[in-house]
């Protein structure tokens, strides 16, 4: 008896239809397709051998021509503008004098930063203390220097010894142990010193503050359960945890005490700017040159600082990441890498 009319074919069955290649049981990766050739409209290619085009963006081909446009415009006018004085400024950069402002410069940076960060963890923990009187006095203190300019921080120092002849240290209102003469301490550099490392203090303070904020409170109650004393559990636990959130914010900090030591010219202390400003009144006509050296060697200290920020992060950041972040030299490999292979699969298609 004949197949009925109305039965159903399977579309496993079914003959494929004319002109309709049959589907292939390869994956959909590996499948023929029609290659886009011109003559030749017929021949099949893989579909992994197809070129993906990206998609075009004017806008930003266009906001980087403009931006490569003002960069060569900014460079030309550096270069071929004679009142810069390049001829001077390679005179001057390496004179003894810039040298030694530049030490000078280096010196009080350094005992700034330590002193500072050492007085903002003391203030930071006051601020954090179960007493009242700590964390009053620890907020005034924040309070007062925070809002109190640097300039008049250090013009105050710097007149101190007509308020106080001696400093002296016993008990309040009783006889003094030890007697001091202000005026034979407070010299130009143990001003400028101090002067910073008070306002760097109270700036710091705030750093390590939100620091140690930052750490989870299960880490704290994780100590806690474990019996561990106070100290151990913020030497061990705590702060290096902290590092974490306290490394890129300190920098910033670190990075405008640099800049902030030009102010102790007038202190009387000839740093790398007292130096040039001091040259500049010698020199009229190399005012500029002068200027252009201290800004170049304040770059070079600012870039270098950052350098080390990028490593000292790197290293707290272990056991937080999956990987590390690559260092520079890695992302050059790396970029180096990628364009052989680009290039690779461009002569390949």
């Amino acid at each position: 008896m004949s197949q009925s009319l109305g039965a159903a074919v399977s579309p496993a069955s079914a003959p494929p239809a004319e002109g309709i290649p049959e589907p292939s049981a390869e994956p959909r990766t590996a499948r023929l397709v029609e290659a886009e050739r011109p003559g030749d409209d017929t021949v099949p290619r893989p579909l992994a051998a197809q070129r993906v085009l990206p998609q075009r963006r004017p806008g930003r081909w266009i906001a980087t021509a403009i931006v490569l446009v003002l960069v060569a415009q900014i460079a030309h006018g550096l270069v071929t503008n004679p009142f810069y004085q390049w001829d001077r400024f390679q005179y001057w950069f390496l004179r003894p004098t810039i040298l030694d402002g530049l030490f000078i410069t280096l010196e009080v940076t350094a005992y700034s930063a330590v002193l500072g960060l050492l007085g903002g963890i003391l203030i930071a923990l006051g601020r954090l203390s179960r007493s009242p009187v700590l964390r009053a006095v620890s907020w005034t203190y924040t309070w007062l220097f925070r809002s109190v300019p640097l300039i008049v921080v250090l013009l105050f120092l710097y007149n101190f010894s007509a308020l106080y002849k001696t400093l002296s240290l016993g008990v309040p209102f009783g006889p003094a142990f030890f007697t001091f003469d202000e005026s034979r301490l407070a010299t130009d550099i143990v001003v400028a010193v101090v002067g910073l490392s008070l306002n760097e203090a109270a700036y710091a303070s705030e750093v390590v503050r939100s620091g140690i904020l930052a750490v989870d409170q299960g880490q704290h109650e994780a100590a806690s359960a474990l019996g561990l004393p106070k100290s151990y559990q913020f030497t061990k636990i705590v702060f290096p945890q902290a590092l974490r959130s306290i490394t890129p914010n300190y920098v910033n900090l670190l990075i405008n005490l640099i800049k902030s030591t030009s102010l102790v010219f007038y202190v009387s202390l000839l740093d790398l700017f007292g130096s040039a400003q001091s040259m500049g009144s010698t020199y009229p006509g190399d005012i500029v040159p002068l200027l252009l050296v201290a800004t170049v060697w304040y770059l070079i200290l600012t870039s270098a600082v950052s350098v080390v920020q990028f490593y000292v992060e790197r290293y707290f950041s272990r056991g937080a990441t999956r990987t590390l972040p690559p260092t520079p030299l890695q992302k050059v490999l790396t970029g180096l890498r990628d364009l052989r292979a680009r290039a690779r699969r461009e002569a390949a298609i």
